[in-house]
């Protein structure tokens, strides 16, 4: 019988600790998560055709950025698909076609476990007017097709800085004939979970 009551006392003990894990003890400290956000500039290297020809014209751009953001308070995989309509050729290669601009931001944070998985896999656009208009297509080579006329290499890493937004890793995406450059800024912002 002293048995008995012992083992259901002890029972109790370990049910009600069991319920109180889940809270918070007051003092506790929280642990520190993170959420990404990224941002994007799109340039062209300096010997760019368009620098040749195209000075001051105006065109548009569009692009395609798969992404796979997944933890296990977030998850998101999907292709987004940014356009910036009202372009100027810039009169010098320093100056981007596209200023850095917010592409995505998570909502959540969550726990730590690597950065956001970011691939460029299409860039288009045109720039100029009539038979002096260019058009730009890149893609990215796939097994068993040809190799596109201006092939989009994603994936080259760029060596990670800071601005004033923060500490940043940066990706680049280029097209080989047109020498466009997107360039994906990837921000981890702490927070608490």
């Amino acid at each position: 019988m002293r048995f008995g009551r012992q083992a259901s006392w002890r029972f109790l003990a370990l049910l009600l600790a069991g319920a109180a894990l889940p809270g918070k003890a007051a003092g506790q400290p929280q642990q520190l998560g993170v959420r990404h956000r990224i941002d994007v500039v799109v340039s062209a290297e300096p010997d760019a055709p368009m620098f040749q020809r195209l000075r001051g014209a105006k065109g548009e751009l569009s692009f395609t950025v798969r992404l796979s953001a997944n933890s296990m308070e977030s998850r998101f995989f999907g292709m987004l698909h940014p356009s910036f309509p009202d372009l100027v050729v810039p009169d010098k290669a320093d100056k981007p076609l596209v200023q850095q601009t917010k592409l995505w931001e998570e909502d959540v944070c969550h726990q730590r476990r690597g950065l956001p998985k970011v691939t460029v896999t299409r860039l288009g656009g045109r720039f100029g007017e009539g038979e002096g208009q260019v058009e730009i297509s890149g893609i990215n080579r796939h097994i068993g097709l040809l190799v596109p006329p201006d092939e989009l290499t994603p994936g080259i890493k760029l060596e990670p800085g800071s601005d004033d937004r923060g500490s940043f890793f940066a990706f680049r995406a280029q097209t080989r004939h047109s020498r466009l450059n997107v360039d994906l800024k990837i921000y981890p912002i702490d927070c608490f979970l």
